[in-house]
């Protein structure tokens, strides 16, 4: 009897002492990843909050707490809310194109059977350049010195002789635009690509059998099913328009007249060319990484209740 109840009482313990072995490997494989996480994340956004609250400049650091001094200057520059707005307008119409197309050119390659491979190769092709390398060929192909296209409009009479696509904040968004579809079309076509091989397709076919037209099929049963990747896509090219830097500072450096400035530029500026402050940069990073926090809440809300 004894015996007995010495092996049963050895069963739990054994239980116990193997879910604290597996807890302790379980920690000691989540360890480094959290490591990077405080590392990379929680500490910077640490010294983030503390510049943001201090008054530090580029060359003499950290000279006290100044809060809420930084923020109040912030809001009060002259270039605060044109950067803004700017930023708000190049993001909704980088969004519109890129999800647009994107859209279109899976839906091509997905009906496409001769030249599939062809147009995925063509549409993928400027998503192995780098955002740095697109933007330089295109600063090249838009130069009034060596470049085709401003020789193209003046010869189409839509500028005149020695005038440069980079001239005016109209033209230069514009031009902006055209690097980033010609970059990204193609990775969000990829993007756009993986939603649409998820559908069923016995779904399609028993819509052929009843009758339904190709825009009903695409109107009924591929934009419901394709809203968590359209959701995913709005998310990425929301969050990357939002954070724009290389493109405008290569091609227009905020110019001409700061009419193509971004925020990400104007804390740039702030902390390495005008102000020469981090702590006003630092403010400004904190209000765009809470305005980013909240509208990608927003959009994940939606993916989440598209879902359901």
């Amino acid at each position: 009897m004894s015996s007995v109840s010495k092996s049963a009482a050895a069963v739990p313990e054994h239980k116990s002492t193997a879910k604290a072995q597996a807890f302790r490997r379980g920690i000691m494989y989540a360890l480094p990843d959290w490591v990077m996480i405080i590392v990379l994340f929680f500490v910077p956004i640490v010294l983030l909050v503390i510049m943001a609250c201090s008054r530090w400049s580029l060359l003499g650091g950290n000279r006290g707490t100044n809060f809420p001094d930084n923020f109040v200057k912030v809001f009060q520059h002259k270039l605060f809310w044109p950067s803004i707005g700017f930023t708000l307008e190049y993001t909704v119409i980088v969004t519109i194109f890129l999800l647009v197309l994107g859209l279109g050119m899976a839906l091509i390659v997905q009906e496409s059977t001769k030249w599939n491979n062809v147009l995925r190769t063509c549409f993928l092709l400027p998503s192995a350049t780098g955002l740095a390398s697109a933007s330089l060929l295109f600063y090249a192909l838009y130069s009034p010195q060596v470049g085709p296209v401003t020789k193209m409009l003046s010869a189409l009479g839509l500028m005149q002789d020695g005038g440069s696509v980079l001239a005016t904040g109209q033209s230069a968004l514009w031009a902006t635009i055209i690097v980033i579809v010609w970059r990204f079309s193609g990775y969000y076509m990829l993007l756009m690509m993986i939603g649409l091989q998820a559908i069923p397709g016995d779904l399609y076919e028993a819509a052929r059998m009843d009758g339904a037209g190709t825009w009903r099929i695409f109107r009924s049963i591929t934009l419901p099913l394709m809203k968590p990747t359209i959701v995913m896509c709005l998310v990425y090219c929301v969050t990357g328009s939002i954070l724009a830097f290389d493109q405008f500072f290569i091609l227009t450096k905020g110019g001409p007249n700061n009419s193509t400035m971004t925020v990400v530029q104007l804390i740039y500026n702030f902390a390495f060319d005008s102000k020469k402050d981090l702590g006003m940069a630092a403010a400004l990073s904190l209000i765009v990484l809470i305005a980013l926090v909240i509208i990608n809440s927003i959009q994940m809300r939606g993916m989440r209740d598209n879902t359901k």
